[in-house]
């Protein structure tokens, strides 16, 4: 009787960036070593300046730590772990935010999932807060999913969305082949928005996976005057990118949304909304050539 050939198991990277990783060292890397399928994993440190490094080598041996000794930003520093995981051939990367840690069989559902979805460029776990007792405020959001009962209640294993933040993805490393790695164009915030529209440009779905969880330990906090613009900023700077507008469409959409939030801040007499306005457009317009740089280097078709 001829026996069935099995399967070769599908390889994973974990890459976790890290930045004063010291609060959640114990819980992140811990849960990726308990994981039922065995992964790699790569830790790109951004610069820290507590024990990071100095515990990761003594605690953690199996890990593959990169110390760049200065602040990359999320996108860059995930690259750095990218290329390595396609230099070396991996099927899958697993990108874990390192105030994140998952179940046991959180890999193995994700992974078992994809083997299935191949239409899937990014595929989720739920994301609980950190005391398991609800989801991710920010998850919460964008799935409308309050609770791990919820999720569990959805009627597919694997459910689409426009976007989840990346604070954890599984992604086959032929979709990345696809669609590059982050824009460096971001430094902090929107790289992840940006990825899921290049992705999604290039005929792929974002889906949650209602059997796999994780955990995401951060608060909601107010959002500061400061923070607010910056995202604004953000906001604009991922409008200016995006890989489904033509270049005057994008236009619009950023240097000019941006003058006509400063002209309605100066008509409502916030002098300095307005200020604030004007400046983001004259941040953009200092982007300009990396803007026209990110959307060339976005429209490649990569084979």
């Amino acid at each position: 009787m001829k026996s069935e050939s099995v399967r070769p198991m599908s390889s994973v990277c974990v890459i976790v960036v890290s930045y004063n990783f010291v609060p959640w060292i114990h819980r992140c890397l811990p849960s990726i070593e308990a994981s039922l399928l065995p992964a790699t994993v790569m830790v790109i440190d951004n610069g820290s300046t507590d024990e990071t490094c100095r515990i990761i080598r003594d605690n953690y041996p199996g890990v593959e730590l990169t110390e760049t000794h200065r602040n990359l930003g999320f996108g860059k520093a995930n690259n750095i772990g990218i290329q390595r995981a396609l230099e070396r051939g991996f099927d899958y990367v697993f990108l874990l935010n390192q105030d994140a840690w998952i179940e046991p069989d959180t890999l193995e559902k994700l992974v078992d999932a994809a083997e299935k979805n191949s239409q899937y460029g990014i595929l989720s776990p739920v994301h609980l807060n950190g005391k398991g007792s609800a989801t991710d405020f920010g998850f919460s959001k964008y799935t409308g999913i309050k609770n791990r009962e919820e999720a569990m209640l959805l009627t597919d294993e694997v459910t689409p969305y426009p976007f989840i933040n990346a604070a954890m993805w599984l992604i086959p490393l032929d979709v990345i082949r696809k669609t590059g790695g982050f824009a460096p164009i971001f430094v902090h915030y929107g790289e992840d928005r940006n990825w899921v529209l290049r992705m999604q440009k290039k005929g792929y779905r974002l889906g949650l996976v209602k059997w796999a969880f994780g955990y995401h330990d951060r608060e909601a906090r107010p959002v500061s005057r400061k923070k607010y613009f910056y995202s604004e900023y953000v906001y604009f700077l991922t409008e200016a990118v995006n890989p489904f507008y033509s270049l005057p469409k994008a236009m619009a959409y950023s240097f000019l949304a941006a003058v006509k939030k400063a002209g309605q801040a100066l008509f409502s007499g916030k002098i300095t909304n307005c200020i604030a306005y004007f400046g983001i457009t004259l941040r953009l317009c200092v982007k300009c050539i990396a803007i026209l740089r990110t959307r060339r280097e976005t429209r490649i078709t990569r084979k």
